[in-house]
């Protein structure tokens, strides 16, 4: 945390606040800085021109950092991504499969698990949006009847249901399944598991003082029980200049630890993305 003295010596000299912390704009990547350790990902590969990275753990988690260039919106660059995970979602007939498999083996996971593996997941992204949500619900319950509802209820025939929608957080859940938004995060959870997407406006690294936030960070995670290959969860962590080039780290993961691996990756993106 910056001292008193520190702010009340910036405050005094608006107009040039680069003598007040460091105002330098990071250049636009041309090539991805790939530690050989991150945490408890190892480096095990990197292509001839430094734009893609490999990572593993010991537990078999996998880590693919990229760099990828801008054309038409950072959005459009990711949607690519979002099909390539997408494609990790086994047809019905493999799903069907692999749950009979798991099950001899004793070793299912249920919808439950894999729902709150993905929620857990963007705990720390929710944190982050828990003041500004706080703020919207005590603002309107006073006048929610006006400017949003409220129904909560449940009954043996029809099960149990909530319905929220206020001033940017939106909640719908009937039985097993809920739909989550609040504070640019949203959570979409069915009897196969969970689907989590967040994404906000951040200032790049340098331009802590800007009033505009030239930069973003974007998550997608897929955590399901019918993906491929016996993974629990397949997503990415995405930051970077709107402008691009932005990194990218797409990542596959089977249960344990992969909360530290999370961790981890995010500090690979956030030290390429200049966030």
């Amino acid at each position: 945390m910056k001292s008193l003295l520190f702010l009340s010596a910036c405050g005094l000299v608006l107009t040039g606040l680069s003598a007040c912390g460091p105002m330098t704009r990071p250049a636009a990547r041309v090539a991805l800085d790939c530690p050989n350790d991150q945490g408890e990902l190892k480096l095990t590969n990197t292509s001839a021109d430094k734009k893609t990275c490999l990572y593993a753990t010991r537990d078999g988690d996998q880590v693919s950092l990229r760099l990828i260039a801008v054309s038409a919106g950072y959005q459009a660059a990711l949607t690519p991504i979002e099909q390539e995970l997408q494609g990790e979602v086994a047809a019905p007939a493999d799903a069907k499969a692999a749950d009979a498999k798991a099950a001899d083996a004793g070793a299912k996971v249920t919808t439950g698990q894999a729902s709150a593996t993905a929620t857990s997941q963007a705990a720390k992204a929710a944190q982050e949006a828990e003041a500004d949500a706080k703020g919207a619900v005590t603002k309107t319950r006073k006048d929610a009847d006006d400017d949003g509802k409220i129904e909560i209820g449940g009954s043996s025939d029809h099960g149990d249901h909530a319905h929220i929608d206020l001033p940017g957080i939106h909640i719908n859940a009937d039985n097993d399944k809920a739909n989550v938004s609040v504070g640019g995060i949203n959570v979409d959870a069915g009897e196969n598991g969970a689907t989590v997407r967040m994404s906000r406006d951040v200032r790049l690294r340098g331009e802590a003082f800007s009033s505009r936030r030239d930069g973003f960070r974007a998550t997608y995670i897929l955590a399901r029980d019918d993906l491929k290959d016996g993974w629990k969860s397949v997503g990415y962590e995405a930051a970077g200049p709107k402008t691009g080039p932005i990194t990218v780290a797409v990542f596959k993961a089977h249960e344990g630890r992969h909360r530290d691996v999370s961790e981890d990756v995010k500090r690979l993106v956030r030290r390429n993305g200049g966030v």
